[in-house]
């Protein structure tokens, strides 16, 4: 009877804790900010910037750049563990992303700026990481992402769709060098990049190393800020 009530108990806590930021939003948070949620389940809580405002609010934020306080030049287990503070910069983690993608279906909606205020956005209506994978990481977290909707960014991500994420340890692009030193970043780089949101952090950019996003601003123009940010696909 005991080992029933910590079941139960169990199922109610992961039911009622919130999977994402959706999940806050709906049971009454609709203030952007820092919120915890519980996509791994009740004993593993994490911290997570949540856009409750834009297009509708409801995203939970990824990846966000916007002042060049992080480095995000870091290895494999880093990228998959996540790093940085929720209410800055930060990379929630590869695995982390993953769990979200393995348990519902999401779109994504990625905003930038550059250093004279401009704003755009890209949205793609369908994202997840090796999401038929229990063991992501045996699949290189496989990036999957289709369904473009322009924002005034043009499509940069589509390229690396079906890519491998690559870090400087871990080299998993299709290029014959390692596309992660090369551009001072980790991501889903192919041969190499349209887009590399985690390179560094810079006024200017020179061989495309710095934060870039090619249909907007070339490889050679590093942007303000960019943030990478998912939710529940209706």
């Amino acid at each position: 009877r005991n080992l029933l009530t910590v079941v139960l108990w169990l199922r109610m806590q992961t039911h009622i804790l919130p999977l994402d930021c959706a999940d806050v939003y709906n049971a009454g948070s609709n203030i952007s900010g820092v919120y915890k949620i519980y996509p791994a389940g009740p004993t593993s809580p994490l911290y997570v910037y949540c856009d409750m405002e834009t297009d509708g609010g409801k995203w939970t934020v990824f990846q966000r750049r916007m002042d060049g306080t992080v480095n995000f030049y870091r290895g494999w287990d880093q990228y998959k563990r996540g790093f940085g503070h929720a209410g800055g910069e930060y990379w929630l983690g590869l695995e982390t992303i993953h769990i979200l993608t393995l348990k519902q279906r999401y779109e994504l909606r990625v905003d930038m700026e550059d250093f004279q205020g401009a704003k755009v956005h890209a949205k793609y209506s369908s994202f997840s990481i090796s999401p038929q994978m229990v063991n992501a990481e045996s699949d290189g977290y496989t990036l999957h992402v289709s369904g473009f909707e322009d924002g005034g960014a043009g499509d940069s991500l589509s390229y690396h769709s079906e890519q491998k994420f690559s870090t400087f340890d871990r080299d998993q692009d299709s290029n014959s060098g390692n596309c992660a030193v090369s551009y001072l970043g980790g991501f889903w780089y192919e041969d190499c990049h349209y887009v590399n949101p985690n390179g560094i952090y810079m006024w200017d950019t020179v061989n495309a190393q710095g934060v870039c996003w090619y249909h907007w601003k070339s490889n050679y123009y590093s942007m303000k800020a960019i943030s990478m940010k998912i939710r529940p696909a209706v």
